[in-house]
């Protein structure tokens, strides 16, 4: 058993000392950070790979070589990448984020919606995603932030998506921190025809940096 054990041993020892880490990985580990959840669809996009086949097969070797791993969070749902420990060796890495399967939808439709500008000429490097907002809030208390917001020709843009319902008054007191903060703020809704784009249309007038985005748009045109 002994024998075998320190084999196998060596042979790990072997493969790891193959492993280059890339230009790539870096940027990975990176986007992985960033965003609330990944999946190897979206990592795709955010590290630029051609093909999807080339992307899965480069995470692979990361989660064996213990960098990232691979989390099944809901059956019939795709797996969710995070980094580990190790992956410090390749940048900042925070403390272990909290995957609630409640915001799934959402947070998968975040990241739709961010592939969806990007292939609008908006670059993932543009891009400042709430985590990263919130990072720079420090100890006071929690503010609203977007889910992510950019800058292009010295405006700037927040995006929101709202897939289900707020109380009226947060809402509202949402939309218009928007205003305030942002020259241009984007809502993603379910349809155009729900209570939230309802609302949304009742405060263009006061707020008249609203536009509001079918997500149907998103999946269609991702």
């Amino acid at each position: 058993m002994s024998k075998t054990s320190n084999t196998d041993t060596t042979k790990d020892k072997i493969k790891d000392s193959k492993f280059r880490i890339t230009d790539r990985d870096y940027k990975i580990v990176q986007e992985i950070d960033r965003w609330q959840i990944c999946t190897s669809r979206h990592i795709r996009y955010l590290a630029g790979f051609t093909g999807q086949r080339a992307c899965d097969r480069r995470l692979r070797k990361l989660i064996d070589a213990g960098y990232i791993e691979r989390k099944k969070i809901l059956y019939g749902f795709p797996g969710i990448y995070q980094n580990t420990y190790k992956a410090k060796a390749l940048g900042h890495v925070p403390k272990e984020k909290k995957i609630r399967v409640e915001h799934l939808s959402h947070d998968i439709s975040v990241l739709d919606t961010a592939i969806y500008m990007n292939k609008r000429g908006i670059p993932f490097t543009a891009m400042t995603t709430e985590r990263q907002l919130h990072s720079t809030d420090g100890f006071s208390v929690r503010k609203h932030r977007p889910d992510f917001a950019y800058t292009q020709d010295r405006k700037t843009t927040c995006v929101e998506v709202e897939l289900t319902l707020k109380a009226r008054t947060n809402f509202v007191k949402n939309i218009k921190d928007d205003f305030t903060n942002y020259d241009k703020q984007i809502w993603v809704v379910p349809d155009l025809d729900c209570k939230i784009a309802c609302i949304l249309q009742e405060n263009i007038k006061k707020y008249p940096n609203i536009e509001i985005l079918e997500l149907s748009e998103v999946k269609d045109n991702r």
